[in-house]
This record gives structure tokens, sequence and C-alpha cells, in this order.
């Protein structure tokens, strides 16, 4: 029984819906000046965002947004995100082929 009551209480703390891929996207016109429309940077020193693990982007999103990671430009274009946004950014570029195709 007790473990039943924990699984429980595992899954009630869990997000009630999947990241949306489409929101992601839709939120992403942004990301695109710097990471490229597909994910792919144009400009050597900014990194590729396609077929990144979806929990990594999570985290390192999250990290800008709350100060604990710094840069001049992520910070400030995070700072305004939810963690819905961040998960559906997150999904979308995790969503997307590495090579651009």
């Amino acid at each position: 029984m007790k473990k039943l009551i924990g699984l429980l209480a595992i899954l009630a703390a869990l997000p009630a819906t999947a990241a949306d891929i489409q929101a992601g996207k839709s939120k992403s016109a942004t990301c695109a000046a710097c990471h490229g429309t597909n994910g792919i940077a144009m400009i050597p020193m900014y990194p590729n965002l396609a077929g990144q693990k979806e929990q990594y982007l999570v985290l390192q999103l999250k990290a800008f947004r709350d100060g604990t990671r710094q840069n001049m430009v992520m910070s400030p274009m995070a700072k305004p995100l939810s963690d819905e946004d961040i998960a559906n950014l997150a999904a979308y570029y995790a969503s997307l082929d590495p090579a651009g195709k």
C-alpha cells in the first residue's frame, strides 16, 4: 500500500500535460535570430539547438532565467519565460533534425 501511495504522489507531481511542440515553434521566433529558423545557427559563436536533449535545454534555459548561468544575451531573453514556455521550446528544439533537414 505504501508503494502505491508513493507512486501516486510521484504521478501527481508530474506536469498534467506534455510540452507542446507547436507552441514551442511559435515561441522560437526570437530564438531564430541567433540559433537559426531550423535550430542550426549560421554564426559560429551561437550553438545549434536542433536535436539537443530536451532536459538539457530545459535546465540551461532555467539556469539563464534564474541567474545561475549568466550570459549578456541569453539571460535577458530567458528572464520572461515561464516553465511552460521553457518546456515547449525545449520540446520543439529537441524534435528538430540536428542535420538541419
